[in-house]
This record gives C-alpha cells, structure tokens and sequence, in this order.
C-alpha cells in the first residue's frame, strides 16, 4: 500500500482594498449625551432622536449610561466641631444614541440643533 498524502487546500490571501469594497462600511454616529438635570437630558434626547428620524436615519438608543455620582463631605466649622459635617453631591445622567449610516444632511441637522444649556454632547464616527 501507498501512503497517501492529502494536500490541505491554502487558504485565499485577500488584499485590504478587495475585503473593503466586498462588505458594505457600516459607519456609526454615536452621541454620548450628559446633564445634571434628568430632564433637560430627556428633552434634549428626544430633540436629537425627531432630528434624526425627520431625515429617515436609524436610530438605535436612547440608552441610559450609569449615573455618575461625585460625593463631597465636608466639615461645617473652620476649626473645631469635627462632629458636624455636609455632605454634597453632585449627579451627572448620561445617555447614548446610535445612528447608523448618517447621510450628511442628518448630520449637518445635528450640527445646527439648539439645545438647552447645561446640556453636554459628545459626537464620534465609529
């Protein structure tokens, strides 16, 4: 008896030009969106999401992020009284949208939108 011996077949090399135009980019505009105040937050949210849904984008979120919650304790007196004490806080909501594949108009809408004060936005092309 012979030994066979079984080839495997090579793998197919792909260039990066040829696997970048054979599946579609999906870009993703993603919009991190803070406040203090829970409700301007929501307001603003809904302000973005009509923005987006008036030039047909697709919107995935809004999705709620941990609060981030910054805690102070101090002392009421300058010099004695160590017993007597504050404590402050300092609440900051955050939200995240997604809108996948933007077309320029939609993002030039954004660009141009109003939003209340206090009202903090990041926006990056994932």
């Amino acid at each position: 008896m012979e030994p066979t011996t079984e080839t495997k077949p090579k793998a197919k090399r792909v260039s990066k030009k040829a696997a970048a135009t054979a599946a579609p980019v999906e870009h993703k505009l993603r919009i991190r969106v803070r406040a203090y105040e829970h409700k301007i937050l929501d307001l603003s949210v809904k302000q973005i999401m009509d923005t987006a849904a008036r030039f047909d984008a697709v919107v995935v979120g809004p999705v709620p992020l941990p609060t981030e919650i910054k805690r102070w304790t101090v002392n009421r007196s300058t010099f004695v009284h160590k017993d007597a004490r504050e404590q402050f806080e300092m609440r900051v909501h955050k939200r995240l949208i997604d809108i996948m594949n933007p077309s320029p108009k939609v993002i030039e809408a954004l660009t141009n939108l109003n939003l209340p004060s206090g009202v903090t936005i990041d926006v990056k092309m994932v």
